[in-house]
Parts: C-alpha cells; sequence; structure tokens
C-alpha cells in the first residue's frame, strides 16, 4: 500500500507541472511613458555589475549589444514620432547598441522580438545613429529613463556604472487635437470648453477664440482654476485691467479652499500685470 501512495503521489506531481520560480538575475522591466498623446514604453533585463567592471569588459565595446541581457530590449511607441528628423512609425522595436568609449551607436530594428543579437542583421535597421558619452552617478544596476519630458519630446536615457547616452523622441500632436476640438465644440460643456481654451492659450492660438470658450466654461462653472486660466488669456490679449479683476476673484475663490498655490500664482501675476497696465501707451484712435 506504502508503494502504491508513493507512486500515487509521484504521478500527481507530475501531472500537476508544478514548477519552482527563483529570482533572475536580470530581473524583467518595463517602463512606459505617455509623452504628448503617445504612449512610449520599453521592455528590457536589468543586470547588475556585482563589482565587475561593465563597458570594456563585461559589455565589450565596439560590439552590438542587446541593451540589457536576455532578450533584446522591446521599444514600443503607439504613434509615429521622430528621432534626429526621420520619421518612424508607430509600432514594436527590438533596441540595440555599439558601445563605443566616446560615442555609442543606437539602433533601431524592425524585428522586435529577438532573442539576444544572434539573429541580428543591420537590412533589419529602421534607424541607426550616434550619440556621445556622458557620465552620471554610478548606477549598479542598468537602468533605462525617460528624462527631459515635455509635451513634445522626451529623452531615452541608459545608464549603467557611470556612463549615461541618450537619445531625443519626439511627437506630434497638434493635427489630433485640433480635430479633437473642432468635433467637441459644436456642443461642449464646460469642461471641453476649458480644455480648448486651455489649449489654445498654452500653444499660442487665437486668444480671442480661446477668451470666448473660458467664458462659456465660467457661465455654469465657475472655478478658481478656470478664472486663473481666463486672466492669463486677457493678460495675453494685453486686457492688463481685466485680468487683474478675474485674478483678484481666482486668488479669493483659491484663498476660501486652501489652494495656497493658486493664491501666490495669482498674487503674483496681478502684481506684474499691475507695472505693464502703468506702462501701456493708450491705442491711437
Amino acid at each position: 500500500m506504502k508503494h502504491i501512495a508513493l507512486i500515487i503521489f509521484l504521478f500527481s506531481f507530475l501531472v500537476s507541472g508544478a514548477q519552482i520560480e527563483t529570482p533572475r538575475p536580470s530581473p524583467l522591466c518595463t517602463i512606459s511613458q505617455k509623452v504628448g498623446l503617445t504612449d512610449f514604453k520599453i521592455t528590457y533585463s536589468r543586470p547588475s555589475a556585482k563589482g565587475r567592471q561593465v563597458f570594456g569588459d563585461v559589455v565589450a565595446y565596439d560590439k552590438l549589444w542587446r541593451t540589457g541581457a536576455n532578450m533584446a530590449t522591446v521599444f514600443e511607441a503607439s504613434t509615429d514620432f521622430t528621432i534626429k528628423g526621420t520619421s518612424i512609425p508607430a509600432g514594436e522595436y527590438a533596441l540595440f547598441t555599439i558601445p563605443g568609449r566616446e560615442n555609442w551607436t543606437i539602433i533601431l530594428s524592425n524585428v522586435a522580438r529577438q532573442s539576444g543579437t544572434s539573429s541580428y542583421k543591420e537590412s533589419d535597421d529602421r534607424i541607426r545613429f550616434q550619440v556621445p558619452v556622458g557620465k552620471c552617478d554610478n548606477t549598479e544596476t542598468f537602468t533605462i529613463n525617460f528624462g527631459n519630458l515635455n509635451d513634445e519630446k522626451a529623452t531615452v536615457e541608459l545608464m549603467w556604472e557611470t556612463t549615461k547616452v541618450g537619445f531625443d523622441v519626439e511627437v506630434s500632436f497638434d493635427e489630433v487635437v485640433m480635430k479633437q476640438i473642432s468635433d467637441v465644440m459644436a456642443g461642449p460643456g464646460a469642461g471641453e470648453c476649458y480644455t480648448a481654451a486651455s489649449y489654445y492659450y498654452k500653444h499660442n492660438k487665437d486668444l480671442n477664440k480661446a477668451l470666448e470658450w473660458v467664458n462659456k466654461a465660467l457661465v455654469n462653472y465657475e472655478r478658481y482654476w478656470v478664472l486663473s486660466l481666463k486672466a492669463q488669456i486677457q493678460a495675453g490679449l494685453e486686457d492688463y485691467s481685466g485680468a487683474i479683476l478675474t485674478a483678484a476673484r481666482a486668488k479669493e475663490m483659491a484663498s476660501a479652499e486652501g489652494d495656497d498655490a493658486y493664491v501666490k500664482m495669482n498674487e503674483e501675476r496681478a502684481a506684474d500685470w499691475a507695472t505693464k497696465v502703468s506702462t501701456k501707451k493708450p491705442k491711437k484712435k
């Protein structure tokens, strides 16, 4: 009976397909970042130095590197984007590099899912370019990061030991946003009016139209952040006196709700606009 019980146990163990999972020496990591309206995602494995000299030893100079460990690093973008003036279609790419002492070669390959570098072909390159080597604080584990972020671009930063290299990815979104505004503003609510006015102000478009929309937003949605936007638009139209009055109302409402940052911001703006009121020359009739 004991033998039969043992056989049943071993059989059930094998059938269950049980597996033992242990920590990986180079854990998998996925970093995501929205730039403008584009979603970027980089998936890579992160080796650590562990007391070793990395570049020139663990990672050879002047040889193709998978830019991490295990599988080749995968670089994804949800929309078309630009690197160094070259338009790159939305999609997945393999990110390869060739580290050098003074410059690195950065490569995006059209074949995204590759096992290391063994199947890499230069003919599959979507783009290949060089970037200078920089310095960073000592970084034990290989790290990819998005830095210098704004609406139009971000810098993809690669860091290990004290070596840092980076390249900019640039995006375009104005055409998409303007179409959305055109579609939505046919029958907009307060939120859409505020968003459209804010976009027009931030991107130096028609401020008279922006003022029209922010006023519509305020009809049923008087909030201090909406008033703050209106004050900025008025100042952009050189209506400094009107801007000061609007900022005062925004400051009053922000103070009542305990938002000290908006109180300070409106105070400083109103003080600046007051100097412009006193120096503004009257328009000739």
